[in-house]
């Protein structure tokens, strides 16, 4: 059957309504902190960093952080940290961004991966025991909590048979999700935050990581400047000494001053975003739960935790019309979406450096065939988010009309 919006493009018009997917709104406050910064004759890491640390830190009600250049070199090192024999077996789930997945290579490691519930799009402690059957005992594990809703750490680092210092989470979707009453960002080995463009703390690239331990807080500090004692801040003031050493391996993954002023300015707008960004789910929610086909978002019970609603992923059951033939009517409707993700394990590279279950990942193939993340971001009006739902809820009666004319006889097989 040819559906009538797989076969007749249809045109923008003045009445449509232009949403972009992602909008990554630096402040008027971060953008005259990152001027000062400019100003003063010191850029790179410094006193700024170490404030936004401290700032970051409490919000997220750990006891240290430390600002590295990405969530995915703070993976990485957050597993170097970890002191692993090399080849070590690391889960993790597959329905992740590939970064995740390549910091494990990169810190030396042997990725395996883990199905997940098409319902959460995260691993469960079933899916967890599989795995650790079928290959034995791991070393470590990441978590991520997809999308900003809530993954069950201490469960599935039971089921893994580890201790939660052997667990690194991946919160890059987290910034303002709870687990309980507690935010995300303590409680395990190391907890690593991405501040990308399109994050719910955007300054466009940078990350944090966060963990309870002096000891790993301080071999991170030294490890994300090549491992040296000192960093220049340091060697440079005055009285400083220009002598240093390094004990150990490190990577060139420091946050910049620039970075940390902007994001110590931004981090005063966190709440009021975060109350936007629910409201804008909630919205979604009221006026796309009647449209057949159309499945919402998981959302954790009241006692589990709060969703950060860093995405908001559908999923798509329209019968006669796949997902990317929604995606393409959206389009032309000046409607942005995407996808997260595609699974680790349909990516070429990983079928040579991932280990697989024998049985295949069923959960993430079922899932990722249907999903779209609509536009979610705190400066989305409420009329785009009224536009958005009404041109799926165009779509699904457009795709319904169809069918029903394909069954009378009067269409197109």
């Amino acid at each position: 059957m040819t559906t009538g919006i797989n076969a007749v493009p249809r045109s923008i018009g003045t009445d449509d309504i232009a949403v972009p997917f992602a909008d990554c709104h630096i402040t008027e406050e971060a953008q005259a902190a990152a001027l000062r910064v400019l100003r003063s004759g010191w850029v790179t890491t410094g006193r700024e960093v170490a404030a936004f640390e401290a700032s970051f830190a409490t919000v997220v009600g750990a006891e240290y952080g430390v600002g590295v250049s990405s969530c995915t070199h703070g993976i990485e090192l957050a597993l170097r940290s970890l002191d692993l024999p090399p080849g070590s077996l690391v889960l993790s789930s597959t329905m992740t961004f590939c970064g995740a997945v390549q910091a494990i290579v990169h810190a030396g490691q042997l990725p395996v991966l883990v199905d997940v519930d098409p319902k959460t799009g995260m691993p469960t402690p079933a899916t967890i025991r599989t795995a650790v059957r079928e290959f034995g005992p791991p070393a470590a594990l990441t978590v991520v909590h997809w999308a900003g809703d809530v993954a069950d750490v201490p469960a599935l680092a039971e089921a893994a048979g580890l201790p939660l210092d052997r667990v690194v989470v991946d919160a890059a979707h987290a910034v303002g999700t709870y687990a309980g009453d507690r935010p995300i960002g303590s409680g395990c080995a190391a907890t690593c935050f991405s501040f990308y463009a399109t994050k719910n703390l955007p300054l466009g690239e940078g990350g944090m990581i966060t963990t309870d331990d002096p000891v790993r807080a301080e071999w991170l500090r030294r490890a994300r400047l090549h491992g040296m004692t000192a960093d220049a801040w340091r060697r440079y003031l005055p009285g400083g000494s220009w002598r240093y050493n390094v004990a150990a391996p490190g990577l060139k993954a420091n946050l910049t001053d620039i970075q940390a002023a902007m994001g110590r300015a931004q981090l005063a707008y966190l709440p009021r975003w975060q109350r936007r960004r629910a409201q804008i789910a909630a919205r979604y929610d009221e006026q796309l739960a009647g449209i057949p086909g159309i499945t919402l978002p998981h959302r954790p019970a009241l006692r589990d935790g709060k969703h950060a609603w860093h995405l908001y992923p559908i999923q798509l059951r329209f019968a006669g019309i796949d997902r990317d033939a929604v995606i393409a009517a959206l389009s032309e409707r000046a409607i942005g979406t995407s996808v997260h993700f595609i699974p680790v394990h349909r990516l070429a590279y990983f079928s040579q450096t991932a280990v697989i279950p024998s049985i295949g990942l069923a959960g993430a193939d079922t899932l990722f065939d249907r999903l779209l993340s609509l536009p979610i971001y705190p400066r989305l009006t409420d009329e785009q988010v009224d536009a958005v739902c009404a041109a799926l809820a165009d779509i699904a009666q457009q795709n319904l009309a169809d069918r029903t004319t394909c069954k009378d006889g009067k269409g197109t097989e």
